[in-house]
């Protein structure tokens, strides 16, 4: 009787904590929750992302985890069956808990890195989608890639394939039992794999030694597998500058490959050949052209030595693509952007051309100083 007594007693005793752990844990998420409201209602309206791109990253990040994923269980599975561990192979290709959720409440995916890159990807895919496109003077001339695509030059016919191959690859689904396609930096890409590699592996932790051994040796012989097939040289940022820099355009000649390249909806090659142009790496360019202010991109262009009708064509295209950048506003500019002369724009675009790297040691030591 006793026994019984001190039974429920410790029964009660457990569901009394269990009840007064789950409410401190509430408590915290409802400081929590103030928090996030706190910084979201104060935010920048030009610092917040649209309904628009908020869904497109989420998917972006969601297909991207998802795809990895499956690319490593579906080789450790075939692994682990091969290596006499059917049971254990099973469970790796069975789906179970969200490996995304995972990673999202461990924070590996707040990486500054990654978001910048995939955050850059999904603004210039929504911005090409969106750009208008013009109908070619001679509707009997193709247009600009499967053009180049059939140039004389062989370095500049084998660029542009690539280029489309790459954009048509971005934007479909690696085949089954394939090795992850993520088109990200191989750091990023280094990061992303062992992040899903440990998230599969802790999910499956209710192993016994031998099989915890087994699981080990399949998830890393299947995250080395998708590192080794993965060229950074084949991402579509690659390729289009290496085909800005087998086009290696004049001065005369950039105005108008720029302007026909967002005329067929190009985005990618219209960054690459601003960032060829400029010296600057891919990521900069892109951050410079997907800015809606667009008064760097204005800079970048005069520097460029380019004319009222070419600026206003790139301008037209922009602003048609994304009316918060404000037609009326970029009509009444345009004589103000035409009035800086080349040399005072390449002068004012100087900090912007060092390495990225030395201007944030520059501004982490100007806020260090002021602080």
């Amino acid at each position: 009787m006793s026994n019984e007594c001190g039974d429920k007693d410790a029964e009660a005793n457990g569901a009394v904590t269990a009840l007064l752990n789950r409410a401190a844990a509430a408590d915290a998420r409802a400081d929590d929750r103030l928090r996030i409201a706190i910084a979201d209602f104060f935010l920048a309206e030009a610092a917040r992302l649209d309904d628009r791109t908020r869904i497109a990253m989420a998917a972006t990040l969601g297909d991207l985890v998802q795809s990895v994923e499956a690319a490593l269980r579906h080789h450790a599975a075939r692994l682990l069956l091969a290596r006499d561990a059917a049971l254990l192979s099973a469970a790796v290709e069975a789906e179970g808990t969200s490996i995304f959720d995972r990673l999202a409440q461990a924070g590996v995916l707040r990486d500054a890195e990654l978001m910048r890159e995939l955050l850059g990807r999904v603004q210039q895919d929504l911005l090409t989608d969106a750009l208008p496109g013009e109908s070619p003077d001679d509707p009997d001339r193709p247009s600009l890639l499967p053009r180049l695509a059939s140039a004389p030059d062989r370095v500049i016919s084998a660029s542009a394939v690539a280029l489309m191959t790459a954009e048509s690859r971005r934007r479909g689904s690696p085949a089954p039992g394939q090795p992850a396609v993520t088109d990200l930096p191989a750091e990023l890409h280094h990061r992303v794999i062992w992040w899903v590699a440990a998230a599969i592996r802790e999910s499956l932790e209710a192993q016994d030694g031998e099989s915890r051994m087994l699981l080990d040796r399949a998830l890393v012989d299947a995250a080395l597998r998708s590192i080794a097939a993965h060229d950074e040289g084949d991402r579509l940022e690659a390729t289009a500058l290496r085909l800005a820099s087998a086009l290696d355009p004049q001065a005369s000649e950039l105005a108008i490959l720029l302007v026909e390249a967002l005329a067929d909806r190009w985005l990618a090659v219209f960054i690459a050949l601003l960032a060829r142009a400029l010296g600057l790496d891919y990521a900069d360019a892109r951050e410079i052209v997907l800015d809606r202010d667009g008064s760097r991109l204005w800079l970048v262009l005069r520097a460029l030595e380019l004319d009222r009708a070419a600026i206003a064509r790139i301008g037209l295209a922009l602003c048609e693509a994304e009316p918060v950048r404000n037609l009326d506003r970029f009509a009444d500019g345009i004589n103000d952007i035409l009035a800086i002369s080349p040399s005072t724009a390449r002068h004012a675009l100087a900090p912007l051309l060092l390495h990225r790297d030395y201007r944030a040691a520059l501004v982490a030591l100007g806020r260090g100083t002021h602080q």
